[in-house]
């Protein structure tokens, strides 16, 4: 047994074997998925071992839409005896490269959560037991392999490993912020978790600085403009519904009570157009890939909000319509990245800015 072990929201189980087998027939590495309704997990099995890890090498995470980690599985310990867990595991990851770091995960599920303690308990003896057979380094290395034990339950324990340069850094693959009180909305948090995920942490001085103006295109009441006043921007922030007093307190916004789609800003000083807005992705696809092929706005951060059913394929649809247009613009290459993140629910979001 070996492949692919990748996380995600629960009920998009689908969607993400879906984009897993196109993506890795692509690196023509083929195989089967394994999936179960709402459990947070897919499997994809390889038909040859050794394309597990060709997978966790090449099949990039940033790629996936929908995975929030990945690691190349080589073993299923079932039926574990409750007195000698580790004992099992242990000779799973015999053969495993040196790694820096142990991992020991579940479901972000309920059934998930409600081994969570046991998971934690487990932790501390397995370390050290892989530490003194030398599969793990003496003091955590960030630039080595991870070795992840993932519980399915209490009894059933799926070890791989993943390697640094392609997996999340984060616990489960989730990216967790507070939120803020002053927020007016909790999707304030969405347009937060983006700015961290896609602009590099040594770029924010630049691309997220103070004195930046930017569009909020279906503002209200101000979730997304909050993040952007925040950083000390400006904003226009576009909407028929009304904006959150303290927002607008601040001097830094103007409210435009006008319809996204036809909105057109005052200057050409716009770097960032941000949209949240409940309509259907092709349309928002085309609005915000023609602001930026018209370079109207230097960068673009948006939701493309999911149908029920054939998720996936509307997103492709979606991104097809972007391409399309900045082709039809002759604007150039462009950079694009899209995430189910952890924040969004029925949704995407979606970074586009063309290249330098």
């Amino acid at each position: 047994m070996a492949g692919l072990a990748l996380y995600c929201r629960t009920g998009f189980e689908k969607d993400l074997a879906s984009e897993v087998i196109e993506k890795s027939a692509a690196l023509e590495v083929f195989g089967y998925p394994e999936l179960k309704t709402n459990s947070g997990l897919v499997l994809f099995h390889c038909y040859q071992a050794e394309d597990a890890q060709t997978l966790a090498k090449s099949l990039a995470l940033t790629s996936l839409i929908f995975a929030r980690q990945l690691f190349a599985f080589t073993e299923r310990c079932e039926q574990l005896d409750t007195s000698d867990r580790i004992g099992p595991i242990l000779q799973a990851c015999i053969e495993f490269p040196e790694c820096g770091e142990l991992r020991v995960e579940h479901a972000d599920s309920t059934d998930g959560r409600e081994i969570s303690k046991f998971c934690r308990k487990i932790s501390v003896p397995l370390r050290q037991t892989l530490r003194g057979k030398g599969i793990l380094t003496p003091l955590e290395h960030n630039k080595l392999p991870v070795c992840h034990v993932y519980f399915e339950d209490s009894t059933t324990a799926l070890v791989g490993y993943s390697y640094p340069q392609n997996n999340s850094p984060h616990p489960l693959g989730i990216l967790r912020l507070k939120f803020p009180n002053e927020a007016p909305s909790r999707s304030t948090l969405k347009l937060d978790e983006a700015f961290q995920l896609f602009i590099p942490k040594k770029e924010h001085g630049k691309r997220l600085s103070g004195g930046l103006h930017a569009v909020d295109l279906g503002a209200c009441p101000g979730g997304w403009t909050y993040q952007l006043v925040k950083r000390g921007m400006f904003v226009e922030a576009v909407d028929n519904g009304a904006m959150d007093e303290a927002l607008m307190a601040t001097g830094q916004v103007r409210y435009c009570p006008e319809d996204g789609f036809k909105f057109q800003p005052r200057k050409n000083n716009v770097y960032w157009l941000v949209c949240d807005m409940i309509e259907q992705p092709q349309r928002v696809a085309k609005l915000m890939a023609t602001w930026v092929a018209t370079k109207r706005c230097q960068e673009s951060m948006f939701n493309l909000k999911l149908p029920m059913k054939k998720r996936y394929e509307s997103i492709k649809e979606a991104l097809a319509i972007i391409d399309q247009c900045i082709d039809q613009h002759h604007a150039g290459p462009y950079d694009l990245s899209v995430k189910h993140l952890y924040h969004d629910r029925e949704e995407v979001t979606v970074h586009l800015r063309l290249k330098a």
